[in-house]
């Protein structure tokens, strides 16, 4: 049986305020822990609009507001822009160095740093060696730790699930005393380089918010492809980003 014919469980979480509107809640619609996913089936979720947090497979459901957009980009019809070329000189020293998803104390301690400075006060700034792994991966998933790296000095780590048709980038940590070198946005480089390199037609970049001043930096990307009305919808330079309803998606 196709994962098209698949019957998929869902639940529904608990509205809880929302992390990136104001004055808005939110909540989720996942999959149930309890179903047996594979990449095959994890593949075609992330077609449909979905993305995983751990072993956790999940979209926005969230009454009256559609602003959570899965997005992806085209990988071989994605063009530099000034702002890419600068960055890529910036950091032209770095290597990347791709490795399986384990936990190392190298990692970890860049991944605390960067929290602390990210997201102090959090529940994020304070986890343990397994509240981090099970943070960002997943016994089933085909899951990378891309680093980057300046000589032997270790800046960032990409979190990248490899699916069907693409890359799907999961989590960045990198050094947060570095702001001149945008290495985020570096990170988003090198993942569409890799995406090329593989000859895979897509890098999904999780949700994005227009509304959503810390999503900002997402729509830098163009050509990019929301999930949107049950399909993907293509937005160029120059082009306003409507929000249509999302239909609902059978599984």
């Amino acid at each position: 049986m196709s994962n098209n014919d698949r019957r998929i469980p869902l639940l529904l979480s608990m509205p809880e305020t929302c992390s990136y509107l104001p004055d808005q809640s939110s909540s989720s619609a996942f999959i149930d822990p309890d179903c047996d996913i594979d990449m095959a089936l994890y593949s075609h979720l992330i077609r449909i609009g979905f993305r995983r947090s751990g072993r956790v497979v999940y979209r926005p459901h969230c009454a009256g507001c559609h602003q959570c957009l899965s997005l992806r980009l085209p990988v071989d019809r994605f063009e530099h822009r000034r702002r890419h070329r600068r960055i890529l000189r910036a950091n032209k020293n770095i290597r990347l160095v791709t490795c399986n998803a384990r936990l190392q104390p190298e990692h970890y301690e860049l991944y605390r740093r960067y929290t602390a400075s990210r997201h102090s006060g959090g529940s994020m700034a304070d986890a343990t060696p397994d509240q981090y792994m099970d943070f960002l991966s997943a016994f089933w998933s085909e899951t990378l730790f891309i680093e980057l790296r300046e000589d032997q000095r270790l800046l960032g780590v990409a979190v990248t699930d490899q699916v069907a048709d693409g890359l799907s980038a999961v989590y960045t940590f990198f050094e947060p005393d570095l702001p001149h070198r945008s290495l985020g946005s570096f990170a988003v480089l090198s993942q569409l380089s890799m995406a090329r390199q593989l000859e895979l037609p897509y890098l999904y970049l999780g949700y994005w918010i227009r509304d959503c001043q810390k999503m900002a930096y997402k729509a830098d990307y163009r050509p990019m492809q929301v999930f949107s009305g049950g399909r993907w919808q293509e937005f160029g330079l120059g082009e306003d980003i409507l929000v249509p309803e999302l239909s609902q998606v059978g599984l």
